[in-house]
């Protein structure tokens, strides 16, 4: 049975989601078991040779679905400024050279000693703004992604779908767009709202699965949980964002100690069971 008459024609995996398997065990394990995409991280990625894992992936017949990540832009300092700047620059080059057109970006928390979470967006802003012509040159799409409140103070001062979009929609759709991700977006009441606005603005560069737990297992940073484990009704979101005209990969994205110390494969096979149960 192919993917698609399995019903696994979009689904993806996220690299972190099977950390124990090496970068070929991934495109190998997905491949046989007929999923078709993967999500990539630059660290492991950079390890194996970006132009070699490309080969790697397409050899397969596999698509990259994402990369992450770039982003960190909130330093107010000029010398660390430039530096993330620049990094983010040779990651849009990394994505580019994998083929994937979606570069996932974590916006940064505040900077040291600072409280503000509005300046801290405007440099993100400013930073979408010096970024977005390379990366569209490039054929790469920079790709918003609003984290859990509780990441703002170190990790992400943009908590909430409506603050991505306010900063996307300043440049052109096709430059900047929106990852909706359920790990970070089901508590929010007004997130079917605005999944339907990034629709209509044609905003949805991603779409990421992973489930809430309670209580969390170590974090809120490894707290992912499996698919059907928590409190995220993962099909509604499925079908929000199918309503808002999203038709591209679903990328089960779980960090999770105990999924890590578990044979890759009878993981992989126990989401595409859980992909099928509760998110088709």
């Amino acid at each position: 049975m192919n993917a698609a008459a399995d019903g696994l024609g979009r689904l993806s995996i996220n690299q972190k989601t099977i950390r124990q398997w090496s970068l070929p065990e991934l495109v190998e394990g997905c491949a046989r078991a007929g999923v078709p995409g993967v999500g990539l991280w630059r660290g492991p990625v950079r390890e194996y040779g970006v132009e070699a894992a490309e080969r790697l992936v397409r050899a397969a017949g596999l698509m990259v679905t994402s990369l992450c990540r770039g982003g960190f832009l909130t330093a107010s300092d000029p010398a660390e400024r430039a530096r993330a700047l620049a990094d983010n620059r040779a990651a849009i080059e990394e994505a580019a050279t994998l083929g994937t057109d979606t570069l996932v970006l974590v916006s940064g928390g505040l900077p040291a000693g600072s409280r503000d979470l509005r300046g801290a967006r405007e440099r993100v802003a400013d930073a979408l703004g010096e970024l977005g012509p390379y990366a569209a040159r490039l054929g790469v799409r920079l790709a918003i992604e609003p984290l859990h409140p509780m990441y703002a103070a170190d990790r992400c001062v943009v908590s909430t779908l409506a603050q991505a979009l306010d900063l996307a929609e300043r440049y052109p759709s096709d430059r900047v767009g929106v990852v909706v991700d359920t790990y970070h977006l089901w508590w929010d009441d007004a997130v079917a709202r605005q999944i339907a606005r990034a629709g209509a603005g044609l905003r949805i560069a991603a779409f990421q699965v992973a489930d809430w737990v309670t209580p969390l297992p170590e974090g809120v940073l490894l707290g992912r949980g499996q698919l059907g484990d928590g409190s995220v009704d993962l099909r509604w979101f499925r079908e929000q964002v199918a309503a808002a005209g999203y038709d591209g990969p679903v990328e089960v994205e779980i960090f999770n100690p105990a999924l890590w110390a578990r044979d890759g494969a009878e993981v992989l096979a126990e989401i595409a069971e859980r992909y099928r149960a509760h998110v088709l």
